[in-house]
């Protein structure tokens, strides 16, 4: 479903797209104009990534405990920790290490009528006194440098540690995600799953899920 904010225009571009009942600022949309002028993103935040879509999709097939608190990490735009907190009456935290995704966030905030709470900070921040408040880690398209193999492995360990149930990450089968995936046998138990969305907005990739618990 999707609404415009132009609606006398003969052929008015799409504004604002709902789906998986989050609403979301396309690039056409005037607010989305005024803050990438006024805050520039780094670190790929200059865009929605659709794996958020597939990790939605996850989450309403495998829906988190009622009230849990999410942490999603690299949460750019956070829409999928708007669905968290619409969806499942969740407390979420987005994450991030560019501060200047949080005005995009917090305007889809705005647009959905809910409260995400924010963070700066860099995966390697994230240590286990910080992670022990929450039940659940989320993220979405966050292992895109080879890098970053090591750092979340190393937040996975920490995790653990602090007593996270789950962490939930979506990709698109990119190769340090992969290669992340493989070394975790020795260390988690997790499940690596083949997941495809071909509507509203087609996307397509693998969903890990380790279980911190049973590890």
């Amino acid at each position: 479903m999707t609404t415009s904010t132009q609606p006398t225009a003969s052929n008015p571009p799409v504004t604002i797209s709902e789906e998986l009942g989050v609403k979301r600022m396309t690039s056409h949309h005037s607010v989305i104009k005024k803050l990438k002028q006024e805050y520039p993103t780094s670190i790929h935040g200059d865009k929605f990534w659709s794996s958020s879509y597939l990790l939605m999709d996850y989450l309403n097939d495998n829906p988190p405990k009622k009230n849990a608190k999410i942490l999603e990490i690299g949460c750019g735009w956070g829409l999928t920790a708007i669905y968290c907190t619409k969806q499942f009456d969740a407390e979420v935290t987005g994450v991030d290490a560019d501060p200047d995704v949080f005005p995009y966030l917090q305007a889809h905030a705005g647009l959905n009528e809910v409260h995400i709470k924010q963070m700066v900070k860099k995966f390697e921040e994230l240590d286990v006194e910080i992670l022990a408040d929450y039940d659940l880690i989320i993220g979405g398209d966050i292992c895109f440098w080879d890098q970053l193999n090591d750092v979340l492995f190393d937040l996975f360990h920490r995790a653990k540690e602090a007593g996270v149930d789950q962490a939930i990450i979506a990709d698109p089968q990119r190769q340090p995600f992969v290669d992340l995936c493989a070394r975790l046998d020795d260390d988690f138990s997790h499940e690596v799953w083949d997941w495809e969305l071909p509507e509203p907005t087609p996307a397509n990739g693998d969903i890990l899920v380790i279980d911190f618990n049973k590890s």
